[in-house]
């Protein structure tokens, strides 16, 4: 950690000390071996979750996808697919057909006919032949009879109204209660709010405008006081330590940290290279070459010389075991062919009881004749085939 080559970090200023740069190495110096064992254990943990996620949980989330996409989803792909979409068309089926169909029916046939013919039509000739009728006449009475009279009977109500209650109310306000209220209440009212109460009010609001300046000019005076006194004996040492004190030493603890995480980060991966290094030559190579020279020879030897020939072994033995069986039932059909003769025997010209073998295809018979005698798959020279028919 050279200081000619060191690079202040972002944020540093310009005016720093010796005292700055003497102090900045020995906490770099003890950060780095705080954070060195926290680095380590973490590449540690690093590289152990990488180790796991390659060799352990892609696989088994693999796995686990297998088993759920075998054991459920293509059953229950196949559940839905066979069985509960069938069950679901059959129940929409019986659905309609038990359910809906009979309301259709029931409001197609007899609800509307009963509502139509039976209320309706009734309703309509009832309204046209004798409601309308009776309406107009109504109608005629109200206009030629009813409505003169109401016309003269309000008329002579509105007269006697007007002539026993409004008239005399409104005579006895206009004469009456509106000079009293405006010669003997407004008006002494408004001369003594104009010659006492306007006087003394401008005089009382002179003073007490006056006392509200005095009391706002000694708030500002004690304010600017309280605050001179906050700003010089709290904010400005507070401001100076937090610049001059905190600032830089929080600066140099994260750039210490920064600097002894990329250190650390070199450290633990050069301790991981050497490990792996010593791993690899104790225990991939010796266990590389015991494969190599000894597991790889060994198992040549005994897939060529133990397991080849018992496969082949087992492979003969299992032919000639077929082949001994076949015999076998091939013996087995024709004694039982051979008894049912015996037994039963037959005529020319009529068919045994007794079911027959395949009839081999050969160049003198046919498949379509029923009668065609059974010729050998591999006749004799000399030998001439006959059709029948």
């Amino acid at each position: 950690m050279d200081y000619g080559k060191h690079q202040a970090p972002q944020g540093y200023e310009p005016g720093e000390g010796v005292l700055t740069t003497l102090i900045r190495i020995p906490v770099r110096i003890v950060v780095v071996v705080l954070v060195l064992p926290v680095r380590m254990v973490w590449d540690a943990l690093t590289a152990l979750w990488h180790a796991a996620d390659r060799v352990l949980l892609r696989p088994l989330g693999r796995a686990l996808a297998w088993l759920l996409d075998t054991l459920v989803l293509t059953p229950l792909t196949w559940l839905y697919t066979w069985v509960l979409t069938p069950l679901g068309k059959a129940a929409s089926w019986l659905a309609v057909a038990l359910l809906l169909r009979p309301w259709i029916g029931l409001w197609r046939y007899v609800v509307v006919p009963v509502a139509r013919y039976g209320i309706a039509a009734p309703a309509v000739w009832l309204y046209g032949a004798v409601l309308t009728p009776l309406g107009h006449g109504l109608r005629w009475i109200g206009t030629a009879l009813l409505a003169p009279a109401a016309r003269g009977i309000g008329t002579g109500l509105t007269w006697l109204f007007t002539t026993l209650f409004v008239l005399p109310v409104a005579g006895l306000w206009r004469y009456v209660v509106v000079p009293a209220v405006r010669y003997g209440l407004i008006v002494p009212v408004v001369w003594l709010y104009g010659a006492v109460l306007t006087p003394l009010g401008l005089g009382t609001a002179w003073v007490l405008g006056q006392l509200w300046r005095g009391i706002a000019a000694t708030g500002r005076g004690l304010g600017i006081a309280l605050a001179w006194l906050v700003m010089t004996l709290l904010v400005a040492p507070v401001s100076w330590t937090y610049r001059r004190i905190l600032a830089p030493i929080g600066r140099e603890i994260a750039a210490a940290f920064e600097v002894a995480w990329r250190v650390t980060g070199y450290v633990s991966r050069a301790v991981g290279r050497a490990l792996a290094t010593i791993a690899r030559y104790l225990i991939v190579a010796p266990v590389s070459w015991a494969y190599r020279t000894v597991c790889t020879p060994i198992g040549h030897f005994v897939r060529d010389s133990v397991w080849a020939p018992a496969r082949r072994a087992a492979a003969e033995t299992g032919r000639a075991a077929r082949a001994a069986l076949a015999s076998a039932r091939e013996t087995v059909r024709q004694a039982r062919r051979d008894a049912w003769r015996a037994l039963v025997g037959s005529t020319d010209g009529a068919r045994s009881r007794e079911p027959q073998g395949i009839p081999a295809r050969t160049l003198g018979s046919t498949t379509t004749v029923p009668s065609a005698a059974q010729a050998s798959e591999t006749p004799l020279l000399g030998e001439k085939f006959v059709k029948q028919g």
